[in-house]
């Protein structure tokens, strides 16, 4: 028996993946996670496949073996769940030296799966402080329960709610994005979009295809600043996966946000149409409340003086504060945007009174210094009411904020 314990032992310790080694670092910290999630009727997948490797670290074969059944008894589609347990069988009998040693598989099927695993184990030693935040997301409207982040970079989709206007991570969920990345610029380039956008509506998984798995959640891209800058495609989904399988690697749908069925259906049932905000980034940044709030403060100042030189009825004031590159979403430049709905008060007699209110706050993804600012805009001039909602684009240039983009609706 020792001879055996030592030898498996020995396969064990050769056992490794690109970033196993850093997962072992974090085993400690996650093991007390992973051991309540072991005995969950439904455990935590990521959970137990950081208790496998840790297992694994410490020459613990059998417990690895029985995480993995649980794993793969829990989940019985998830692939990558049985690759691993199918190298903890291989370890019984031969030496295994990489994730995926069975004899005959699909090359690229592998190296999917390899994928995956990094991609899971990546998200969980590069887990965000829960006290730091997004710092795309400066301030949601009051009535924005929560907002949906998606960093590509780590595969991954956190979920924060809104708090008394204060921002609290809730959970996050594995990810798959475009086969070719990020950064959508046209139609049918395997990309995934980078922006602010917003859940239009609620797609039920018996109406669609089952290649979406248990529903969808499409989102409003291309939005304003896409079609201003020519990028175009359509059918941007957060969905669920086939049937058949658990999940899909990380780069491997033609556009759209992949998740598990059980992780989309939480979504499914957390999101408000037309409400919830879809922040997706190449690689987010997450900071301190006390870092977002100065921030925050900062470019309300800008809006409250643009608020104010509306309010002053100086034309020229107004004017200022709009870029010499300026273009609406309907293609027109500065001069012809405020005449028709910058001017328009200007042009009534007596003192305005203009009020700005639920009003969200958005670093804009993948650009340098953009912010997108969307509210309402309460107008007043004598018996005269208007309430207008709008949504700026501001850019830096020098050490200034301009308007470079801007619509508006009645809300």
């Amino acid at each position: 028996m020792a001879d055996y314990a030592g030898e498996h032992g020995l396969m064990a310790r050769r056992f490794r993946i690109a970033h196993v080694a850093r997962c072992l670092i974090l085993a400690a910290s996650f093991g007390a996670t992973c051991a309540a999630d072991a005995a969950l009727p439904r455990p935590d997948p990521d959970g137990l496949l950081i208790a496998v490797y840790k297992d694994l670290a410490a020459s613990r074969l059998q417990d690895a073996m029985a995480k993995a059944n649980a794993l793969v008894k829990a989940y019985p589609n998830f692939q990558l769940g049985h690759l691993i347990r199918g190298d903890l069988l291989l370890m019984q009998t031969r030496k295994v030296e990489r994730l995926g040693a069975v004899d005959g598989a699909p090359p690229d099927a592998l190296d999917n799966l390899r994928e995956e695993a990094a991609a899971r184990l990546k998200a969980l030693y590069e887990r965000p402080n829960p006290d730091a935040v997004p710092r795309a997301v400066l301030q949601l409207r009051r009535d924005q329960k929560n907002v949906l982040v998606v960093d590509a970079s780590r595969s991954r989709l956190y979920v924060y709610e809104n708090r008394g206007g204060e921002l609290h991570f809730a959970r996050d969920f594995y990810i798959s994005q475009g086969k070719l990345g990020v950064d959508k610029r046209k139609e049918g380039d395997g990309k995934t979009p980078l922006g602010v956008y917003y859940i239009t509506s609620r797609l039920a998984g018996a109406r669609l295809p089952d290649f979406y798995g248990t529903g969808a959640l499409p989102i409003s891209y291309p939005n304003e600043w896409d079609r201003l800058h020519g990028r175009d495609g359509y059918g941007i989904w957060l969905h669920g996966t086939p049937a058949s399988n658990y999940s899909r690697p990380p780069l491997s749908s033609d556009g759209c946000v992949v998740l598990t069925n059980p992780d989309l259906n939480q979504l499914y049932a957390s999101v408000e149409v037309g409400k919830t905000p879809v922040v997706i980034s190449r690689q987010m940044q997450f900071v301190s409340r006390k870092q977002l709030a100065t921030e925050r403060d900062a470019f309300a100042a800008v809006i409250e003086k643009w608020r104010g030189d509306v309010e002053s009825l100086d034309a020229q004031r107004l004017r200022g504060n709009y870029s010499s590159s300026f273009r609406s979403d309907h293609g027109e430049d500065a001069d012809a945007w405020l005449s028709r709905f910058g001017q328009d008060l200007l042009r009534r007699p007596g003192a305005v009174k203009l009020t700005v209110r639920d009003m969200s706050l958005f670093l804009y993804p993948g650009q340098d210094n953009l912010m997108v600012a969307t509210f309402t805009q309460d107008a007043a001039i004598g018996k005269f009411r208007r309430s207008t909602r709008r949504r700026q684009y501001w850019a830096r240039e020098g050490a200034s904020w301009k308007i470079v983009s801007e619509s508006a609706w009645q809300s």
